[in-house]
């Protein structure tokens, strides 16, 4: 099922919760759903590496 497009933090739980009913692990579904607002113009910052 395709994500659905949006900034929105109700738009982003809404497709985590998606990704997760589809059995991907909560981390990875978190990642593709922040991925996929930042694609909508969404300014969420990408998460420091370690050093």
């Amino acid at each position: 099922m395709p994500l659905a497009k949006g900034k929105s933090r109700e738009t982003i739980s809404k497709n985590i919760k998606t990704e997760i009913k589809e059995g991907k692990p909560q981390k990875q579904a978190v990642a593709i759903a922040l991925n996929e607002a930042r694609r909508s113009g969404a300014k969420i910052p990408k998460k420091k590496g370690r050093k």
